[in-house]
């Protein structure tokens, strides 16, 4: 499967929790840690935890994809999931302004999905 296709598929798990500002940030021309990333925000740590194990199931059980780390579902302030060449990262609002990761990022392709 394509990232591209990939990554819409994760947007649109990401939106049936509810996520809010929901992004596809393409970097493929301008790193190599990944090809893009996909940010979103949620109102509380069980819409965290929610987002997170839906992406995690359904890329598991349908599309046979298990991420290669997961950090942060101790706190649920910032979850990473690292798939290669996708990294998801779902934020609380806090977390989301204060490190403004589209801003490091601006000269990337960024697309928002809704």
């Amino acid at each position: 499967m394509k990232e591209k296709e990939l990554s819409k598929i994760i947007s649109k798990l990401m939106l049936e929790k509810k996520a809010l500002d929901v992004k596809i940030i393409k970097v493929d021309k301008l790193t190599t840690l990944t090809d893009y990333f996909i940010n979103c925000s949620s109102e509380s740590d069980p819409q965290t935890r929610a987002i997170k194990n839906h992406i995690q199931d359904t890329l598991s059980s349908k599309h046979k994809i298990k991420p290669i780390h997961i950090e942060g579902f101790e706190n649920l302030q910032w979850i990473l999931m690292d798939y290669a060449t996708i990294v998801i990262n779902i934020f609380n609002k806090e977390s989301r302004e204060f490190y403004d990761i589209e801003r490091l990022w601006a000269d990337a392709e960024i697309q928002i999905i809704k």
